[in-house]
């Protein structure tokens, strides 16, 4: 099949939420509105992860799997998952399914004229110190990027994999993905998309992940931002 868009799937140590991902997500390829395929990056779970998802790539065509010898982190599953994408778009979905796959079909209706769009999270099924600590790490970012973004941390989004495989990534920078376009030149937008509770498995991330952490990344990104070499090539010969 002459795919168009992958769906990356982080996964670590989901080995409860792995047969529901395999459901939910073939069900979503019968439906997309692009040829899709999906492909699990093994972040060096250290449960059965990895055998399921073996089972589940050999019983459908459309999935595939990378394992990384030992746990890298988020950024760096997702960078792994931009980097071996072979489809002109590529987007990335949280293995806890707290997002909707069906959703992704919103997202692309925006892809023609977007080179990134993310979800937003509609009334999100989080607790109260959850809640908060996004919005304030959120509203951190934002005046440190002035991206414009609500919910960078929601795990639904579709990419212009031209742009995201030119996304210099390190640790935390998966929530600066939307600015990281925007210093591309590229244009970013957000649509709402439904959140449901995690039903299986254990949150990866506490409050340092959600609140410390992303402050001292925003230095960070401050410097790339710096830095940053962009140029467009006019002509070749």
């Amino acid at each position: 099949m002459n795919y168009k868009f992958t769906i990356i799937v982080p996964v670590y140590n989901e080995e409860d939420n792995l047969e529901r991902v395999e459901k939910e997500l073939l069900a979503y390829t019968k439906i997309a509105s692009l040829p899709t395929k999906i492909l699990f990056v093994n972040d060096g779970s250290k449960d059965s992860s990895q055998q399921l998802i073996e089972d589940i790539c050999n019983r459908n065509a459309a999935f595939n799997y990378i394992l990384f010898e030992a746990n890298r982190g988020l950024s760096a599953a997702i960078k792994a998952g931009f980097d071996y994408a072979d489809t002109e778009l590529v987007g990335y979905i949280d293995s806890d399914l707290q997002t909707a796959p069906e959703d992704f079909n919103l997202l692309l209706k925006h892809i023609d004229t977007y080179d990134l769009v993310t979800g937003v999270r509609a009334d999100r099924k989080d607790s109260f110190v959850k809640n908060m600590s996004s919005k304030i790490a959120n509203g951190i970012r934002r005046a440190f990027t002035k991206d414009g973004m609500d919910d960078t941390g929601c795990p639904l989004k579709v990419i212009k994999t031209e742009y995201a495989k030119r996304i210099p990534m390190f640790k935390g920078l998966h929530r600066f993905l939307p600015a990281m376009i925007l210093l591309q030149n590229g244009k970013v937008t957000q649509i709402p998309v439904r959140h449901f509770p995690r039903i299986a498995g254990t949150a990866k991330f506490g409050l340092w992940n959600r609140l410390l952490g992303p402050l001292m990344d925003c230095f960070a990104y401050l410097w790339m931002k710096k830095k940053y070499i962009n140029y467009t090539v006019s002509k070749q010969g």
